[in-house]
């Protein structure tokens, strides 16, 4: 019987606590082993569902320690490539929290340290591991809908309250295209297998964060339009609208938080077809699809080349972008 990953995690962030430790610790084939914050009350709610957590105080320590195999890094997004390459110098299989870079370029040294080290290196993108995605690219490919003719998407929440939140920060890499504009693009690229060859951007400014983005643009037999904001009351849906049908879904992004996620088929003669996904959980799904990769030496359905690609599309965002 093998022995499991056994995974460190680089601080105590809010969504590595409520997420991706316990979606670890539950993981088939993983192992949540330590944690590392200098702030040990904030090792306290991770203790109380891992009691058996190794606590270390420095980023440093658990990573070198030889006992840790892979690390997950929940990092505000500015020190994400600095503690990525560190990782993989220490010789650790690596998952990094969105979006790993601030522009696409970085991820070429992220690219050649994965390469040098021999370990796996990924976005800790978690969406194209959950079946309602799988279900929407094979839709598609297989013509469910006939031609592709438009995409929609939209991913919204308001946390203007919250002023300390390093999405609020531009000091922090904050801002909603980073934050959530990976998923409306990503999402499109995943499901079509399609690149943009024309992009065209508005942005709302705040304090030198993106507080609302419209995206608009020509991808090879079919148009794209998509809205992030964290200014908005909270939404989300893709839409793939084809020739002979269409695919929903309504919640592609946040499943089982913003709701249940469902992959709607409309056909011909209003006929609706509804897959419902309750219990699928994403973050465990990659974990689980991560640590067979290291294992069994399965492709990972996110490499960092696609990551890349999904970066190089928000660069253009903004560097295309008119003020609203």
């Amino acid at each position: 019987m093998q022995q499991p990953v056994q995974f460190g995690v680089l601080g105590a962030a809010k969504f590595a606590r409520e997420h991706m430790a316990p979606a670890i610790h539950a993981a088939n084939g993983a192992r949540l082993a330590a944690l590392a914050t200098s702030d040990t009350a904030k090792a306290n709610p991770f203790l109380s569902f891992c009691p058996d957590l190794s606590v270390l105080n420095s980023y440093e320590a658990l990573l070198s320690d030889p006992g840790i195999d892979a690390v997950y890094i929940p990092l505000p997004n500015h020190m994400h490539v600095e503690w990525s390459l560190r990782a993989m110098d220490a010789g650790k299989h690596l998952l990094c929290e969105k979006p790993m870079t601030m522009k696409a370029a970085e991820f070429d040294q992220l690219i050649a340290k994965r390469d040098q080290t021999g370990v796996l290196a990924a976005e800790a993108y978690m969406i194209v591991h959950h079946p309602q995605w799988q279900l929407a690219r094979d839709l598609i490919a297989d013509g469910a809908i006939g031609n592709l003719v438009h995409v929609t998407g939209a991913f919204s929440f308001d946390n203007r309250a919250d002023t300390g939140n390093i999405r609020n920060r531009a000091e922090t890499g904050g801002g909603g295209l980073r934050d959530i504009g990976v998923y409306v693009i990503g999402g499109a690229r995943f499901a079509t297998g399609a690149e943009p060859v024309a992009v065209q951007s508005a942005i709302r400014w705040q304090n030198d964060i993106d507080t609302f983005t419209e995206i608009r643009a020509q991808f090879p037999g079919f148009t794209y339009s998509a809205y992030v904001s964290i200014r908005m009351h909270p939404h989300q849906e893709m839409v793939f609208h084809g020739e002979g049908g269409l695919i929903r879904l309504t919640t592609p992004f946040n499943a089982r938080v913003f709701g249940e996620a469902r992959v709607e088929l409309h056909r011909p003669g209003l006929e609706v077809q509804v897959n419902r996904f309750p219990a699928a959980n994403h973050y465990k799904l990659q974990v689980e699809a991560f640590c067979r990769s290291i294992r069994d030496g399965a492709d990972y359905p996110c490499p960092l080349e696609f990551s890349r690609g999904t970066q190089e599309v928000i660069d253009r965002v903004f560097e295309d972008a008119v003020s609203l």
